[in-house]
C-alpha cells in the first residue's frame, strides 16, 4: 500500500473532532494489525505440522509442566481461554496422537490432558521452527523489542490480565 491506513484513520479521527481518542484508536488498530501479521507468519510455520497457535500453546504448557500433564481446568486458566476452547483443542490434539485424556488419580471428576511422546516431539519441532522463523527475528532491534514488551506488559497489568 502506498500509504499507512492507520495513519490515515488517525487523520480522519482528528478531522472529525475525535483528536483526544485518535492516538488510542491508532494504537489499538496497530496492535490488531500486528497480531494479524504475526499470526499469519506463525500459521505458515505451524501449518505443515497440522498445528494452530492455540494448540501449540497447549502443547508447550504441557511440555513445561512437571509431569507432562494438567487438568483441563488448569489449562483453561493458564491459557486464559474458555473451557469449550480447551475441550476442542484437546480433542484435536488427542485425534492427532499428541495428547491423551486420563482420569485424575484422586479426583474422578477431573480429566487430565497428558502429553504423549509424539506430542513432545512435535512441540520441540514446532518450537525450533518458530524460534528460527518468527520469534528469533520479529523485525525490531533488541532495544525496541524490550521496550515494546515492557509497554505491553504494563498495558496488560493495568487491564487486569494478571
Amino acid at each position: 500500500m502506498p500509504f499507512d491506513p492507520v495513519e490515515e484513520a488517525h487523520r480522519h479521527w482528528v478531522d472529525h473532532g475525535w483528536a483526544e481518542a485518535a492516538d488510542g484508536m491508532a494504537m489499538v488498530t496497530s496492535i490488531m494489525r500486528v497480531q494479524q501479521i504475526l499470526l499469519a507468519r506463525i500459521d505458515e510455520v505451524l501449518r505443515p505440522l497440522e498445528l494452530t497457535f492455540a494448540r501449540y500453546e497447549l502443547l508447550m504448557l504441557l511440555t513445561f509442566s512437571r509431569q507432562g500433564s494438567l487438568p483441563l481446568s488448569v489449562i483453561g486458566a493458564r491459557l486464559q481461554v474458555h473451557p469449550a476452547s480447551v475441550t476442542s483443542a484437546v480433542d484435536r490434539l488427542e485425534a492427532q496422537g499428541f495428547v491423551e485424556r486420563q482420569a485424575h488419580a484422586t479426583d474422578r471428576r477431573t480429566k487430565l490432558a497428558v502429553l504423549t511422546d509424539t506430542g513432545r516431539k512435535v512441540a520441540a519441532d514446532a518450537t525450533e521452527r518458530l524460534n528460527e522463523r518468527v520469534f528469533g527475528d520479529i523485525g525490531l532491534d533488541p532495544g525496541d523489542l524490550a521496550e515494546l514488551r515492557r509497554i505491553l506488559t504494563s498495558l496488560r497489568r493495568t487491564a487486569g490480565d494478571f
